[in-house]
């Protein structure tokens, strides 16, 4: 698959490598500081100070599980969509709305000309990168999505929306990898929402990602995938972040169906249930996936973002990915020992 691709980066990963989706839950002592700043209690570089700390604890964290493609943990963040609408001009912020459950987002409004101000993003990749030798993923939100799940007004349509921002996204694409980042994700999970309008989303991505040296993923999850697939494929990156153990590995029947073509991240353990899955039924997930799939495609992590679970839920839940990715490492070694 793509493993070539990201050896010609300079990037060698072993047989199912492990990563995270992207955002890990805010530490006690951030959530403390985030709310002194919003009482006007500390500064905005007091905060700053605080939200460095968390990055470190999260990049100590998975260094220390074994984490093979680390993420910096979205300290910084709040919601995925309204935090690249404030760093982007042509956007006013609009009230509350209900994202899922309980939580809510003041969700954006495209109010005037969509533009790129500056790097959003690449100082908390750079300081992210600092801190480890392993590759960090840079992390942004795909134009599909920050379009859907913003009120458009200023353009004479969606995919006009759509298309405006993709051309500033991928200024923020390009500052990532003239900064050093090799592995670039870019959240698209409202794909799946409205399949007449995957075509959108497919022209948007190749505005981001097209001729620039990188490995793309893109996150997708909790969708009627069955709606979009196989024609999601077409969407111009080289792996897939997808939900599949929240939908009880269902996907492996499109899979069956219509042959996956891409490298996949693929989802082993719940983010949306404080319960721990034992390493034995994660091995089993991935032992399904390898059935269908080729080992050299495979990625291993949650399904989702680990943002709604405890500090002490994330940690459990990321080591158990990685005892799981391992196990069948140690498998294999033995069955080639042999």
């Amino acid at each position: 698959m793509s493993r070539k691709k990201l050896q010609q980066l300079g990037i060698s990963l072993p047989v199912l490598p492990t990563t995270s989706v992207g955002s890990f839950p805010k530490p006690d002592f951030l959530v403390a500081a985030r709310a002194e700043f919003a009482k006007k209690k500390i500064t905005r570089e007091e905060l700053g100070k605080t939200e460095r700390r968390a990055t470190e604890f999260w990049i100590r964290q998975q260094e220390e599980l074994g984490v093979d493609v680390l993420v910096d943990g979205e300290m910084y963040r709040g919601d995925m969509v309204a935090y690249f609408a404030e760093h982007l001009e042509g956007f006013q912020v609009g009230g509350l709305v209900r994202s899922y459950g309980n939580r809510y987002y003041h969700k954006p409004i495209i109010s005037g000309e969509v533009r790129w101000k500056g790097p959003i993003t690449v100082d908390w990749w750079k300081y992210a990168q600092s801190l480890t030798p392993k590759p960090v993923k840079g992390m942004l939100t795909g134009p599909y999505t920050v379009m859907d799940w913003s009120f458009v007004e200023s353009y004479p349509d969606r995919r006009a929306a759509c298309l405006a921002l993709a051309q500033e996204i991928r200024k923020e694409v390009e500052a990532l990898i003239k900064a050093g980042a090799k592995i670039i994700q870019i959240d698209e999970p409202a794909t799946s929402v409205r399949p007449e309008e995957l075509s959108t989303a497919i022209e948007a991505m190749h505005v981001v990602t097209d001729g620039l040296p990188a490995y793309f993923i893109t996150h997708i999850c909790y969708g009627a995938f069955e709606n979009i697939y196989p024609g999601m494929l077409d969407l111009p990156v080289d792996n897939f972040d997808l939900e599949m153990s929240n939908s009880g590995l269902d996907m492996l029947a499109l899979f069956k169906k219509h042959r996956y073509t891409k490298d996949i991240s693929f989802g082993v353990v719940d983010v949306h249930t404080h319960v721990i899955e034992e390493k034995p039924v994660v091995v089993e997930r991935l032992r399904q996936a390898l059935d269908v799939i080729p080992q050299d495609a495979i990625w291993v992590d949650p399904d989702c973002g680990l943002k709604t679970r405890t500090v002490n839920e994330a940690i459990a839940k990321m080591r158990v990915c990685v005892e799981a990715a391992q196990a069948l490492r140690d498998r294999q070694a033995e069955k080639a020992g042999r």
